[in-house]
């Protein structure tokens, strides 16, 4: 087996050497091959130097940098394409994720044969208002949505499998979702208790203001989670439901006018009728294109609505 540490590093010239030297130490108590591939994401201070230097040092580091600044998730989906390890692993590079989980990692993989193993900050060294409070709400409503229950869906700290990888494209800040994307895919999930420490050298990258982008992000996730193959399902379904509304309020205030002659000139109603038969209209419509452009997007790469996870005996078949 070897293993890859992906770390995103953007502005930690502080963090840099002493997470190096410690992920080192760690690295040579564990009984496999590795890699340390950092991924700068367009740092403004001297990280990317100081990665040069220990990459110079070090054939077993990859530098990866960025031409600016792109985010967590570009920076992890760079970190996953340029790892070559069967296992991969992922960590802040703050030095707040501590490296000694790592081997406690390994064998939770090894033990209950999971495809991804997240870490549970169970004694978060952040503050509570602006850190932990929002995450602690946003946990729970990930992990009402998709269905996969989690204490900690902010954790940087996880390990995966190679294939599992590369069975998922981030967006956006959706390096948070990967456990519910790889659940999506067939993954089996698992989690452990990391240790987080607080942060020693520079300043958080993050903020309350994520909050909202995550709530959006979540509506994506659940939506090409559940219904990326079969969009009609939901807009149909939204279809149905106000064209059947708009239709029966009609319905009703035509009966109205013509037994019990009742006007329909000063009734609003009338208007939120019409409204929502266009709506209706337009939310099958919606899911009309949708379902061309799943099929043109499928057809067009020969890409399968499935995932094997693996083929036993005569391959005869196989595509």
């Amino acid at each position: 087996m070897k293993l890859s540490v992906v770390i995103p590093i953007y502005n930690e010239e502080e963090n840099i050497n002493p997470l190096y030297e410690e992920l080192k130490d760690v690295l040579r108590t564990i009984a496999c091959d590795h890699e340390i591939v950092f991924v700068d994401d367009g740092s403004k201070d001297s990280s990317l130097a100081l990665l040069e230097n220990i990459q110079q040092q070090d054939n077993k580091v990859v530098v990866v940098s960025f031409r600016r600044n792109f985010g967590q998730t570009a920076a992890m989906s760079a970190g996953f394409a340029y790892a070559s390890g069967d296992v991969i692993t992922t960590m802040d590079g703050d030095m707040q994720n501590d490296p000694h989980d790592l081997p406690n990692f390994l064998a939770k993989m090894e033990q209950d044969g999971c495809d991804l193993v997240s870490g549970w900050r169970y004694k978060r060294q952040d503050p509570f208002l602006n850190r932990r409070l929002p995450s602690m709400i946003a946990n729970k409503i990930i992990s009402i949505v998709t269905g996969v229950h989690l204490h900690d869906y902010g954790c940087t700290l996880k390990t995966f499998r190679k294939e599992i990888t590369q069975g998922i494209n981030l967006y956006g800040e959706m390096h948070r979702f990967i456990p519910a994307i790889a659940s999506g895919v067939g993954g089996k999930i698992g989690e452990i208790r990391a240790n987080h420490r607080p942060r020693r050298f520079g300043k958080s990258k993050y903020g309350i203001s994520r909050t909202l982008r995550v709530v959006l992000d979540l509506m994506t996730v659940k939506f090409l989670l559940n219904y990326a193959t079969r969009p009609i399902h939901v807009f149909g379904m939204m279809g149905m439901i106000s064209g059947g509304l708009g239709f029966a309020i009609a319905l009703m205030m035509t009966i109205q006018r013509t037994f019990f002659h009742v006007p329909m000139s000063d009734r609003p109603l009338l208007l939120l009728a019409v409204l929502l038969l266009f709506m209706g209209i337009q939310f099958i419509s919606i899911g009309l294109l949708g379902e061309l452009q799943v099929r043109t997007y499928h057809e067009s790469q020969g890409k399968p609505i499935y995932v094997v996870r693996k083929v036993l005996g005569s391959r005869q078949g196989e595509p």
